[in-house]
């Protein structure tokens, strides 16, 4: 069984995320990475030498310089007339091109795995991550997006891969790319950080959030994250939620600051390794997760952990 996975970039530097769908179809047969862009002949060469992968196909063109998945899932319908399955991280762009490839292909998408149990069986979460479903695929072409945190990231060296060039149909014309404004961090990227400081709702207001948490998750390290109800408020932009609908994470500690554990939320970090808990209620879904809690008004709480950290 051959794997076609998608290779998560941005033209210049390979992602994390490649790395654990690289695992995931490991499991399922021999794996083929596609690296499709404009330019992007390192990323290549850095994907070349990923543990466990086999060919790397290089699609150099303008037209997938932006992962239009207008443009990438025809290029990736035609790979799949020899790979059996087409694997791609639960990104942004994994989870814009996958379902166009299932619909060409006239399959149906596999979404969000946790696990591989065979090579037409996997496991996937359903009601929030409340549930875990087992399903089984009878289509011929699996077409499945894997959630990173499900899986260990294959070694980004070991691999002597070689490097096969090929060109699809280019510009399809259906779309084109605008523009992206791209947040800036000065701290780790949220989904690969291994510490996470997350705000909620009860932070008040943008200024008081950064006042709060920014001075917290700088004396740890940490990345910065926030409730779905604080990113919705304004406090914060939408490249810092955590949840269901924002980012999925599963960071060695995982700081919850005024945050009371709505459903949404849990989905998105339950899985760290251990969850630290501040919040003045009791009461609050969170705790019911947290490895440890403390009840207390963040206000106070958080400037005292501060000073003597």
């Amino acid at each position: 069984m051959s794997v076609l996975v998608w290779v998560e970039h941005d033209n210049a530097a390979l992602k994390d995320a490649t790395l654990a769908a690289v695992t995931a179809a490991a499991q399922l047969g021999e794996v083929h990475a596609l690296v499709a862009g404009n330019g992007c002949s390192g990323v290549a060469d850095a994907a070349a030498k990923i543990d466990g992968v086999a060919r790397v196909i290089l699609a150099n063109d303008a037209a997938y310089a932006n992962a239009l998945p207008e443009n990438v899932a025809p290029l990736v319908v035609e790979l799949m007339a020899n790979h059996d399955a087409f694997v791609a991280p639960a990104t942004s762009n994994g989870k814009n091109i996958a379902p166009r490839v299932a619909a060409l292909l006239d399959v149906m998408q596999i979404s969000d795995i946790l696990s591989v149990e065979s090579a037409d069986t996997f496991t996937r979460p359903i009601y929030a991550g409340n549930a875990i479903a087992t399903v089984q695929s009878k289509d011929v072409k699996k077409v499945i997006t894997v959630r990173g945190t499900a899986f260990a990231k294959a070694a980004a060296e070991g691999g002597s891969a070689a490097v096969e060039a090929v060109s699809g149909k280019g510009d399809s014309g259906l779309s084109s790319f605008v523009g992206a404004e791209i947040a800036k961090l000065e701290r780790p990227e949220l989904t690969s950080a291994k510490v996470i400081v997350s705000g909620g709702r009860a932070l008040k207001d943008g200024d008081t959030f950064k006042a709060t948490i920014f001075p917290l998750a700088d004396k740890l390290g940490a990345a910065v994250g926030a409730s779905r109800a604080a990113v919705d408020a304004g406090y914060v932009p939408n490249d810092y939620q955590v949840g269901q609908t924002g980012k999925i994470v599963a960071p060695e500690v995982y700081v919850a600051v005024g945050i009371s554990g709505a459903i949404q939320h849990l989905a998105g970090m339950k899985d760290s390794k251990t969850i630290i808990a501040i919040n003045k209620d009791e009461d609050a879904p969170i705790f019911q997760v947290a490895d440890l809690g403390l009840v207390a008004d963040l206000f106070k709480a958080v400037p005292e952990l501060v000073e003597k950290l």
